[in-house]
């Protein structure tokens, strides 16, 4: 099987990479191709590594239709490419026409590909393709330094104490960034009925682990660990001032699997083609918690107060992945303890990490 994998030198591109090529690694049945524009700062230290594996890395672009033509014919696309801020073409760091056409013309493109060669379409998604307005009016409380929806109060459609189903609504404003992935995820899904072929969407929670580049609208759980290990300046921002904002996460490792099954079932499954694929309510944690945690670990640390709300920002986003668990018989492997060790075992051996990805 030839799979390419867009955004292959990113966090997540590099880990599923490496956990497909463990999987087939004993049949050799397996050719893996990437492509990434390297125009995030860090993502060239991903290459080498990748080349070392065997996974062929090619330098292009996928809003170029011609460095898609370069790839040739595969089997499978896997989307790992994308400006993941939910601030992006807002934040005056990139535009609106360059988040567009990054994350909605690349995959036009890409579904092209795979209408021209027969092949299988996988979308990681996200769950800011959930509406803003229902989420961030929902009446929550603090339990153990933590928000959580209030036990008085009716929840939308799709909401539980579980977490965001499929269900919830998708109506804008989802942001920006946000519009561009369910727009995505519509494509695809009215390509592959109309060109018959396989298309899968995965919604997926906050993603975390050693390597990731974090910053503090995106990777923040790795972000926040190697900024208090170096004693860099952090910041709860918006709400109560005082970090108790709450997301799952999950190791893009625990994605691979399912990506497998996927591949190996038919377009013509009756299975959910759209899915949450998250760590759920028992991975969560907020930035608080991720404090005592540090603190724990690396001693204290000032962390300063800004309560000024910021644009797009939720109190509580945990993705309920249990149609995953039903459908497809997955569940995440990795804890969030474990995914946190990780993270601070790189932080521990490369304390300047965080220069790496600097703008």
């Amino acid at each position: 099987m030839r799979i390419l994998i867009t955004g292959i030198c990113g966090f997540v591109g590099r880990q599923v990479a490496e956990g497909l090529r463990d999987h087939f690694d004993t049949d050799g049945s397996l050719e893996l191709v990437g492509i990434d524009n390297l125009s995030r700062p860090g993502s060239w230290v991903n290459r080498e590594p990748l080349r070392e594996n065997g996974v062929t890395v090619l330098h292009g672009d996928i809003r170029q239709a011609s460095d898609l033509t370069a790839v040739g014919p595969v089997d499978w696309i896997i989307d790992a490419a994308a400006n993941p801020s939910v601030l992006a073409g807002f934040d005056g760091k990139s535009s609106p026409r360059q988040l567009i056409e990054n994350n909605l013309l690349g995959t036009v493109n890409l579904l092209e590909h795979c209408r021209e060669h027969g092949a299988g379409f996988t979308l990681l998604s996200t769950s800011r393709v959930y509406s803003i307005e229902p989420l961030s009016g929902i009446e929550v409380e603090v339990s153990d330094r933590a928000f959580r929806p209030a036990e008085v109060s009716p929840l939308p459609t799709g909401l539980s104490a579980e977490g965001v189903s499929e269900a919830f609504s998708t109506e804008p404003p989802v942001s920006l960034y946000g519009s561009t992935k369910v727009t995505s995820e519509h494509l695809a899904l009215e390509y592959g009925a109309a060109f018959s072929f396989p298309v899968w969407i995965n919604r997926c929670g906050v993603l975390a682990g050693a390597g990731q580049f974090g910053k503090p609208d995106q990777g923040i759980f790795a972000f926040w660990l190697h900024s208090w290990r170096a004693k860099r300046p952090l910041k709860y921002i918006g709400f109560d001032g005082r970090g108790h904002q709450v997301r799952d996460v999950l190791h893009p490792r625990d994605l691979v699997p399912l990506l497998i099954d996927q591949m190996q079932t038919a377009a013509d499954s009756d299975r959910p083609r759209t899915l949450n694929i998250a760590g759920g309510a028992g991975s969560a944690r907020s930035l608080r918690q991720l404090s005592d945690w540090c603190e724990d670990r690396w001693g204290p640390h000032e962390v300063q107060v800004d309560d000024r709300p910021r644009p797009f920002d939720l109190p509580w986003v945990v993705l309920d992945a249990r149609l995953a668990g039903e459908t497809w018989n997955w569940a995440p492997r990795a804890s969030t303890e474990d995914i946190l060790e990780e993270i601070a075992a790189q932080a521990e051996s490369h304390p300047d990490w965080l220069d790496l990805s600097r703008d």
